[in-house]
């Protein structure tokens, strides 16, 4: 049965790290802004860079069907969405939603069955989601020899037409999916569909040091203090501890680690079995996938190799901030409207460094518009994570083009915020109460981080 935890190679492991046990504040960050901006590596010992290397290859080189003459790289599929990890993170940036006018590789669709009556709650424990029966928890646009893929996906874009407050038109573009040419059959009828867009991965071996009370200080469910921000974590259930964790990463916050996501995003992603999750990617009808995986042997990503992954991930630099001429009075203007309280600025780390994402890493209510149907773990449907906002400037020119939200469907940051409802609507009519240069600082401001 296909488990799944959101999108695809969202994130890796182990820290990493100079030969001292703690890396110096130098060392995290980065002045380059080129498309190669979130690809440096902080500095290492020479074992260190070995295993870093190695992970970059495994997360950069495509996998293959076994078996193959690349014996250390075949295992893909038999069913599969991408056949590299930089499919889903170009340069190890944000993902996009098309490319050329076709869905791109770095958009995945989630499927699940809303648990209405409370059934199943010991798959839900362990996978935080309902999959559906047919399809399981991803749809799958490829597949290996005498293996059919799953469908495919389709999108089309309504415009919406609206004004601010000075009368300045402003235009913003609402996706609609469609699934077609399904091979096994009919949806269940009662299935969410989830798109979803590769994050960028910045900076994960630090969000993973952040202490877990600093996170928890801004949790506040019942929105105690009245101010209509209501974060609030969630805790799933991480395979490479056996427990229940905060989770930290990707759009859902459903994954605790680095390690997990890697290992989740290898195995629903491009089907590769890893020691995290060790199973088979078909459902019990997809009986060709079956056989097929039925004649691999051990796991197609062993452990060494999944560690080297994840320690890739960990041990890149941050993009240092990149500070304009209205950038003091944009970060004025960022904090007057209310959106620090969700974009946690900085956070002090055990190691004594300093970091800037600019997320609480939180579940927050986005609103109806901005709901995908689909739950995970504690997160209900129109609750996301708060998307760490450090390195946005640089999406443009890392990934190609700009596409934020879990679905890539706004193209500027402007975009984005005006696409903010529930609990940030407060801040998203303050935004269009402003004035057009203001507006402008606040945008400078956040390309800047």
């Amino acid at each position: 049965m296909k488990t799944f935890i959101p999108l695809t190679l969202v994130a890796l492991l182990a820290t990493g790290c100079s030969t001292d046990t703690k890396e110096k504040k130098a060392d995290i960050y980065t002045k380059t802004n080129t498309k190669n901006a979130f690809k440096e590596a902080i500095d290492l010992n020479y074992d260190d860079e070995d295993k870093h290397m190695l992970g970059r290859s495994f997360f950069n080189i495509p996998w293959a069907q076994a078996p193959s003459a690349t014996s250390a790289r075949d295992g893909l599929g038999p069913l599969y969405s991408a056949n590299t990890c930089i499919h889903c993170h170009p340069n190890n940036g944000a993902g996009l939603p098309t490319e050329n006018g076709v869905i791109s590789r770095s958009l995945v669709m989630r499927l699940s069955i809303s648990n209405i009556r409370n059934i199943n709650n010991n798959l839900i424990m362990k996978n935080g989601f309902i999959p559906e029966p047919v399809y399981g928890g991803q749809l799958s646009l490829h597949a290996n020899t005498n293996t059919p893929y799953e469908g495919r996906i389709h999108v089309s874009y309504n415009n919406v037409y609206a004004k601010y407050e000075d009368n300045t038109s402003y235009e913003l573009q609402r996706p609609e999916y469609k699934l077609s040419h399904l091979q096994y059959g009919n949806l269940d009828k009662d299935v969410n569909i989830a798109p979803h867009i590769g994050l960028a991965l910045i900076g994960l071996g630090y969000i993973e040091k952040i202490k877990e009370k600093d996170i928890l200080a801004n949790e506040d469910i019942k929105d105690k203090n009245q101010d209509g921000i209501s974060g609030k974590a969630n805790w799933v259930y991480n395979p490479e501890t056996n427990t229940t964790q905060l989770g930290r990463f990707t759009w859902k916050a459903a994954a605790a680690s680095v390690k997990q996501q890697v290992g989740n995003a290898a195995h629903n992603d491009m089907s590769l079995s890893n020691p995290l999750y060790p199973g088979d990617n078909c459902t019990q009808t997809q009986i060709e996938c079956l056989k097929a995986k039925a004649l691999s042997e051990g796991f197609d990503l062993p452990m060494k190799r999944l560690d080297a992954i994840a320690f890739y991930l960990k041990t890149l630099k941050i993009p240092v901030q990149r500070k304009s001429k209205h950038f003091e009075e944009g970060e004025k203007i960022f904090k007057t409207i209310g959106c620090i309280t969700c974009h946690t600025s900085s956070y002090i780390l055990s190691d004594g460094n300093t970091i800037h994402p600019y997320s609480d890493l939180l579940l927050h209510d986005m609103g109806d518009e901005l709901s995908d149907g689909h739950t995970m773990f504690k997160a209900d449907a129109n609750e996301f994570r708060t998307p760490p906002l450090w390195g946005i400037g640089l999406y443009k020119r890392v990934s190609g083009r700009t596409a934020l939200l879990h679905d890539g469907r706004a193209r500027t940051i402007e975009e984005a915020i005006l696409w903010h409802g529930g609990e940030a609507s407060t801040s998203q009519l303050a935004f269009k109460h402003l004035s057009k240069d203001k507006r402008g600082y606040l945008v400078d401001f956040l390309k800047g981080i």
